[in-house]
Parts: C-alpha cells; structure tokens; sequence
C-alpha cells in the first residue's frame, strides 16, 4: 500500500492535457451462436487503510479506517480466454507486513497459483486487458505478454510516458510495450469477443484512459465490472473523486455514463475495491455463469 500511496501522490501532479468526450454506450445483442461468458473472481490483494482520506479530494473520509479488496478476473468463452486486471505484484506474497503501518497490503496467493487451480497457465491466456494502470492493477502483468494486450490508446501512451519509466512499479508491465496490441481509440467502445458478450467501456478520469467491462453471462445476466470509478461502497452514492484523479470534470461525467449504462442494461456492479461486492461473486474456483 505504500506503492499505493506514492503512485496516488505521483499522480496528483499529474493533468489530462484535454477532456475526452464521454458518450453513451450501445450494448449490442449477443449473437446465438457464440455462448455467453464464464466469469471467474480471483483475490489478487487486500488493503487495510488506517485514513482514506485520498479516497475524497473533499475531505469526506479523513481519519476513517476503510478495508478493500483488489480482485483479477478471468473471463472465459469460446473464443477465447481474458484476464481483466492483475492485481498486486505477486513478490508482495512473501512480503512482511507491517501492521503498524498507516496502510498495509496482504496477498496470499498469486494470480499463477490461482490460475493454475483451473489448470490454465499464463500462456493459455489469449486475451489480457486492464481497468488503468496502477500499481495494483498491473501487478502480474508481465506473465500476459504474450497474450493480446487490449488498451485504450490515452491509458497506454500515460503507462508509458517518461514520468512512469521512473517510477518503482515499471518493471512489472514494461513487458507490454513490444506486446501485440489492440489499441481502444478515439471515444469508442471495444467489443472483445465481437458477440456484445465482453464489451470495453472508456470511462475516463482516474487515468487518462480508465475503462470498465460489461459483460453477459449465461445464466445470471450483465456484470458491470467498474475499476476504480469507486473505490469504496459510499463513494457510489457520495460520488466522491479521489485526489489522485487525473481529471475531476472527466471523472464525474464518467460516473454519469456508467450509472446511465448500468441502468439501461440492468446489470448487477461490482465495484472492484468493494469487499462485499466481491464476495456477492460465487468464490473461487467456482464461476458466474
């Protein structure tokens, strides 16, 4: 979490040079060919913050404690197999923890290990795609290099700007820069498996290029998977911006595109950092179907 830390005050120097339009999604129908999504939610790291205090840049949560969890997903279908996100690095497994600390960061299993108890190996992985690029969302990045990385255009040329070559978390995704690479451009969506069942949402603010995943599954209907448009359960309805944001303008507007396509697509939001959202998924290794 002190990466975390440092990664948020690096950002807050930071500005979009220009607001990127945020315009409405078209959720299209799944084609009844190709099946629905499997949706798998792997604990990749959990926080404990003694003051979320960077949670608001208004002051809503100083000197309150918060608990949040970091997940992966893999996404399974028959065209191939994604992963969205990946959490912490996997050297923070053995790492000591401080519990006097002002934040800590625990892992107990790595995103491999748990990958490898569905018997998939990093190098099955066909597809890998990330909300943004912060430490704790690229983690074990590099184990997907040779998978297709899917990116917005704005999130990759800020992952790696001069600034981020500097910083301490580099070398767990500069592995992506010589990865194929299919780039998310202008104001568009990104339909990964071209049936409407895995769709790629720019939701912009965080980072210059921060997006979200709506997903069909088989049996249980749409899945919004929000990043870090919340980190925690009230910032939802307080509609708080954290003040590591890179835009505040282009973060409020995102929150009002992903509430308008949660509404108009009925799906159910996890909002990733959120414990009790991740615990309303079925537990690993068992899958939203």
């Amino acid at each position: 979490m002190k990466r975390l830390m440092i990664g948020l005050a690096v950002l807050a120097l930071s500005a979009c040079e220009e607001n990127v339009r945020v315009q409405a999604t078209v959720v299209p129908e799944l084609t009844k060919a190709v099946a629905a999504v499997k949706l798998y939610a792997l604990d990749c790291g959990r926080f404990h913050v003694k003051d979320a205090a960077m949670f608001s840049d208004e002051d809503v949560y100083d000197g309150k404690a918060r608990d949040l969890v970091d997940p992966c997903y893999l996404i399974r279908h028959q065209r191939g197999d994604l992963i969205w996100d990946a959490g912490v690095p996997p050297a923070m497994a053995a790492a000591p923890v401080d519990k006097d600390a002002p934040a800590t960061t625990t892992l107990k299993e790595t995103l491999e290990q748990q990958l490898a108890e569905l018997g998939v190996a990093p190098s099955d992985i066909d597809y890998f795609s990330i909300s943004h690029g912060h430490y704790d969302h690229v983690g074990s990045a590099a184990l997907f290099a040779d998978a297709t990385w899917i990116v917005d255009k704005d999130e990759r040329d800020w992952m790696f700007r001069d600034d981020a070559r500097k910083a301490p978390n580099f070398a767990d995704y500069a592995t992506l820069e010589t990865a194929k690479t299919t780039l998310i451009e202008g104001d568009g969506d990104h339909d990964v498996f071209g049936d409407g069942s895995a769709i790629i949402v720019q939701a912009p603010g965080h980072t210059p290029g921060h997006t979200v995943l709506l997903l069909t599954t088989a049996k249980s209907g749409k899945v919004l998977l929000a990043g870090d448009m919340w980190h925690l359960a009230e910032a939802r309805e307080k509609r708080t911006v954290p003040v590591g944001n890179v835009d505040r303008e282009q973060t409020l507007a995102s929150m009002d595109k992903v509430e308008a396509l949660a509404a108009s697509s009925g799906a159910k939001v996890i909002r990733q950092h959120v414990p009790e959202d991740f615990a309303s998924l079925p537990k690993f290794p068992e899958a939203l179907e």
